[in-house]
């Protein structure tokens, strides 16, 4: 009989999703995540089989946690418009000044292994589809309430509003002035 694991697998995924989110995929070796984990190679290597398969399950839990985040900002009670300006304000808060200098870790895992990881880039696609249909449902609700105008396209601007974010989070990474990013709200806002 195998000995038991001597640590909790989900809370190994995500101390590596924050691992492979400040170093990339590429920069991370297996002993920064053995480290990290605080286990050894081989354990986590029974557990996860390898780096790619430990990427992966970090991958999907940081998209799962980006649109629930998403999603419980856009389900916050209020008008339509208050509620789609809070989500993408939310990115220029003080407080997630740290988060932003790391950008999104779905949006930097497209820029380094899109072009050669299809695995990856399904992935970081379904983020992207989830978040989008979050917001063109928040877009449609505006609609049936009279707060958008109900001839406007909503998935286009929904997909306005999902550049908007993706953009914000790599300007992110190379200003610390929230005002640019305060900017790019205004004009998403503007442009609904």
């Amino acid at each position: 009989m195998g000995r038991p694991k001597q640590f909790d697998p989900d809370a190994a995924v995500a101390t590596a999703m924050n691992v492979f989110w400040q170093k990339g995929y590429g920069a991370t070796t297996p002993a920064d995540l053995v480290e990290a984990l605080g286990i050894g190679k081989g354990s986590l290597y029974n557990t996860f089989e390898n780096k790619r398969a430990l990427f992966e399950q970090a991958l999907r839990r940081y998209g799962d946690e980006r649109v629930a985040g998403l999603v419980g900002e856009l389900a916050k009670p209020g008008p339509v418009r208050a509620r789609l300006q809070a989500a993408l304000e939310r990115l220029a808060a003080p407080e997630r000044a740290k988060l932003r200098r790391r950008g999104c870790m779905a949006v930097n895992t497209a820029a380094e292994c899109a072009d050669d990881d299809e695995s990856a880039a399904a992935i970081v696609r379904g983020i992207f589809e989830r978040m989008e249909r979050a917001l063109q449902a928040t877009i449609e609700e505006g609609q049936r309430s009279g707060e958008i105008d109900p001839h406007r396209n909503a998935k286009d601007l929904a997909s306005l509003m999902l550049t908007t974010i993706l953009g914000m989070t790599v300007i992110a990474k190379v200003s610390a002035k929230p005002d640019a990013l305060l900017r790019a709200v205004r004009a998403a806002m503007s442009a609904l």
